[in-house]
């Protein structure tokens, strides 16, 4: 008998998101605690980060998934935690679920078994609404965050005490990035106290995506990261980690985002996305491959530029498919100088893809001073 008991199996939901015809839902089934970032000293902000790395994933629990509407049960289904602990949900929805006018999020319910008994808990699930027709799509590392965590284990080295030392709150965002955010998103982001009387999340008024190289073992804190620093909150695809080439290769990185941005797009096809990253781990060839793979459905290109080194041959060739196809590019060093041409063109938050478009034409690209 061992001399200390193991933590009752707990699920960690993910955010999840919604059409018509599907939702796609994922969580994971883990022996732990559940993570909290209240401040506190460095001991416990590195007690809690290490947890998160060094959880215990609990492979074959039956999860069983439950989403409510209009006073009656519209969908339950059961899955298993694979052997990363892992549980997935891609379910059509028969009969097709209406959307709502302007985006939400809904609330669903994950319920299963451990020791003490029947457990549940709640799980968002984001529904872009019919009114809007522009989405965004976001990279996370260096983009609204320096996170140092992707890259191979001499970035894990460099940043190891950022990463494990320091509260979400403590952490710094881009300059600008909440701003700048906050008019693609529509206005001002909701303040992150509570969710309402509803229990659920505020929603912006374009959905937001963020796609990540970041593992998942990180969606609490840059969760907690984003609603601290007023950032729109939306659903996050991350990676499984491992100690591998398959992993730590900075190939994967890009196949992630591409592989990514495909189910994306292919979820929402009447949707257009405004598509945000950096300079730093392949996002102007990743965004050039949406732009050739769906014409049309790419509304324009934020690429904030950091790494301080004039374009790589690849980049430069994803510059010139991306102006050639006629979609707005900006390269700029700042979202706050992104944010002045947005405001000088008179981009408003009720404003849509016509206005951005018209506001990045007639931003200068980093080349040119911007």
């Amino acid at each position: 008998m061992p001399l200390f008991r193991a933590h009752p199996v707990r699920i960690q939901p993910f955010f999840g998101y919604r059409s018509r015809e599907r939702l796609v839902l994922s969580a994971r089934a883990l022996r732990s605690r559940a993570p909290g970032f209240e401040r506190g000293n460095r001991l416990r902000a590195m007690r809690t980060m290490f947890g998160q790395f060094a959880s215990r994933e609990a492979p074959g629990v039956p999860v069983t998934l439950e989403l409510e509407g209009q006073g009656r049960l519209l969908l339950r289904e059961q899955a298993f935690s694979d052997g990363d602990g892992f549980v997935h949900f891609d379910l059509p929805l028969d009969p097709k679920l209406d959307l709502p006018e302007h985006p939400l999020w809904e609330v669903a319910s994950l319920r299963w078994s451990n020791r003490l008994g029947l457990q549940s808990v709640e799980a968002h699930v984001l529904v872009p609404g019919t009114e809007g027709t522009l989405a965004v799509i976001s990279d996370i590392d260096d983009t609204i965050m320096e996170t140092g965590i992707t890259g191979g284990l001499s970035a894990l080295a460099r940043n190891w005490r950022r990463l494990l030392a320091q509260w979400p709150d403590e952490r710094v965002a881009v300059p600008g990035a909440g701003t700048f955010y906050g008019a693609l998103g529509g206005g001002p982001v909701p303040p992150a106290q509570g969710l309402g009387a509803d229990k659920r999340l505020a929603a912006t008024h374009r959905p937001f995506f963020y796609v990540s190289s970041s593992p998942w073992n990180l969606f609490p804190y840059l969760v907690a990261f984003q609603r601290a620093k007023g950032l729109p909150v939306g659903p996050l695809l991350l990676r499984n980690w491992g100690l591998n080439r398959a992993t730590l290769g900075s190939s994967s990185h890009g196949a992630h985002k591409r592989e990514s941005i495909d189910a994306i797009l292919a979820m929402y096809p009447d949707l257009r996305f405004a598509l945000i990253g950096d300079d730093t781990q392949g996002d102007l060839p990743a965004y050039a491959r949406a732009v050739e793979h769906y014409p049309e459905r790419v509304a324009a290109i934020f690429i904030r530029t950091t790494a301080g080194e004039p374009l790589s041959a690849e980049e430069q060739a994803a510059r010139a498919s991306i102006e050639a196809a006629g979609v707005p590019l900006w390269l700029g060093d700042s979202w706050e100088a992104g944010q002045d041409f947005l405001r000088q063109v008179g981009f408003t938050p009720g404003g849509e893809t016509e206005q951005i478009v018209r506001a990045v034409e007639k931003v200068p690209t980093a080349a040119e001073g911007g």
